[in-house]
């Protein structure tokens, strides 16, 4: 997937109603520090696109990417921040679950964790969840160039088995950094655009 153009078209608060889009959505979830932002500007390749923060938590709103007019990237609260109150933990986790209860066009959702760390609790409850609404997520290890090569796939294994997936999940290392993963997601891209036109 070639990145032609890129708008951010639509920022939805707690209290937006959730749009009738015509094009697919592919949805990107994650804890507060795990690198969704610097993901975001990776695929699309712009530097700062995606509002980075230092300040964890800093998505507090569902942004709709129109990419090339054929797709949205869909970046949605983290989750997960020590430091937010319980009853705004609680608006964003609504927030999340009117998105994937009510979009007819979301066609895969993006489970980031951070490579370096088995799932905490709130990424096995999103990854549950995100089951439970019918969804298969995609896991994208982040912060892959942290690690050494060799530690890459122990560090994979400990994703899956404590997110008990099973083995066919799919989970891509990812940086950032190093570009490591990014055509991998973009090829998700092109497959979805291409499902759509065969429809």
């Amino acid at each position: 997937m070639k990145i032609k153009n890129v708008e951010l078209e639509l920022v939805l608060g707690p209290t937006s109603k959730m749009p009738s889009n015509s094009l697919p959505e592919i949805a990107f979830a994650g804890k507060s520090n795990v690198g969704k932002s610097s993901l975001i500007n990776a695929l699309l390749n712009r530097k700062s696109l995606a509002r980075t923060s230092s300040q964890p938590g800093k998505t507090q709103t569902i942004n709709f990417y129109n990419v090339n007019k054929e797709i949205y990237f869909v970046d949605l609260p983290g989750y997960g921040y020590a430091k937010v109150s319980e009853s705004e933990k609680k608006r964003w986790g609504v927030m999340i679950e009117n998105y994937l209860n009510s979009s007819e066009m979301l066609r895969i959702v993006f489970l980031l964790i951070d490579i370096r760390h088995k799932p905490s609790a709130n990424d096995i409850k999103m990854y549950e969840w995100i089951k439970y609404m019918g969804f298969d997520p995609v896991i994208i290890a982040t912060k892959s160039d942290k690690l050494k090569r060799s530690q890459i796939d122990k560090h994979i294994k400990e994703i899956r088995v404590g997110l008990e997936a099973s083995k066919d999940t799919i989970i891509v290392p990812f940086s950032s950094t190093s570009k490591q993963g990014v055509d991998t997601v973009l090829d998700f891209c092109d497959q979805i655009i291409e499902n759509e036109c065969n429809i």
